[in-house]
């Protein structure tokens, strides 16, 4: 089989942002490895939609240890695939992977103790063949964990370099204040923060965490910025065979996709093409109008959805009547 050799011209079309006021730059779209890159999916079509990624200039590829499914399995694919395809680039790519939701029985295979964590992370670099990761999450606060000892973990993994940098997921503003506040003390700061966002979702407005995000210098990475599909043009006549809500393992339910939603989204679909975008990429531009949002965190199951969503960044820029459509379609 040929080698795979990647694109001359992927870095001359993707935008890149600076995460935080830190040193690193983030793609505006990252590819996430939450669904179909499983044990149950075609790994010969994972390693075409990694390959066009990197041909596209996408070099964040973000994972978790309970990704699947099964669970462990989507880093089990990725390690398979970066060892056979992308062995010479490791450094050109940022590679991210969390532990917080269930992985292992027992008391010590989830939520945030030190234990877990730092475990969960060993299992997940044995999966993936590497010796670090460029980021660590914790995936949810814990409620009976203290925060310091959550903060902890992540600090001693970077501390260890089996992770270059640290990260949460999933938390409100107030505990993303607190746990910022802890890991600056201990002299690794916060690099990112990994939210749901998008025009379906928006408690990252109502909570205030963008405002937090920005005053402590964190970077935000969104994930479902298309609302786990129903912000593109999929299922505007039904739902199609093949796609997330039809599958019993997919998070998008078919009971989610109410008339009222379908509604809003043939409105919005109308107004992409004024813009001359498909739905999907006035979503993630969308998104990304907001000057703290680092990257938006896309899924796909095709070559085609990759390519659709990376064009999104050549319109980012919304009028002041397009915002007012939006928001009047929304309400």
């Amino acid at each position: 089989m040929k080698k795979y050799v990647p694109a001359e011209t992927r870095y001359s079309g993707m935008k890149y942002n600076r995460c935080g006021r830190s040193g690193l730059k983030l793609p505006a779209i990252s590819l996430g490895l939450w669904h179909n890159f499983g044990g149950v999916d075609d790994i010969e079509n994972c390693r075409k939609m990694l390959k066009k990624a990197f041909d596209l200039g996408i070099t964040h590829f973000d994972l978790a240890n309970n990704y699947g499914p099964p669970p462990g399995s989507a880093e089990s694919n990725f390690g398979k695939i970066l060892k056979k395809d992308f062995a010479g680039y490791r450094d050109e790519m940022v590679i991210s992977t969390k532990a917080g939701y269930y992985m292992w029985p027992g008391p010590y295979g989830e939520w945030g103790s030190r234990k877990y964590l730092l475990s969960s992370l060993e299992q997940s670099l044995k999966r993936m063949g590497i010796d670090h990761v460029d980021i660590f999450y914790h995936h949810r606060p814990d409620p009976d964990t203290p925060l310091e000892e959550t903060m902890s973990a992540l600090e001693h993994a970077v501390r260890q370099g089996k992770a270059i940098y640290a990260g949460i997921s999933n938390y409100r503003s107030s505990q993303a204040e607190d746990a910022s506040k802890i890991l600056k003390s201990m002299g690794v700061p916060c690099l990112i923060h990994q939210p749901s966002y998008n025009m379906f979702n928006r408690w990252v407005e109502d909570d205030g965490l963008l405002d937090v995000l920005e005053t402590e210098g964190i970077g935000c990475i969104v994930f479902s910025p298309l609302a786990q599909g129903l912000l593109t043009d999929r299922y505007l006549k039904g739902i199609p065979k093949g796609s997330r809500a039809s599958k019993e393992h997919g998070f998008l339910k078919k009971g989610n996709i109410t008339e009222d939603k379908l509604v809003k989204v043939r409105a919005l679909n109308e107004l992409a093409k004024t813009r001359d975008q498909s739905l999907a990429q006035m979503a993630l531009a969308w998104v990304m109008r907001r000057k703290t949002v680092t990257s938006a965190l896309i899924g796909a199951s095709s070559v085609k959805q990759i390519e659709d969503c990376v064009s999104a960044t050549k319109n980012l820029e919304f009028s002041k009547d397009e915002l007012e459509k939006i928001e009047k379609i929304l309400k």
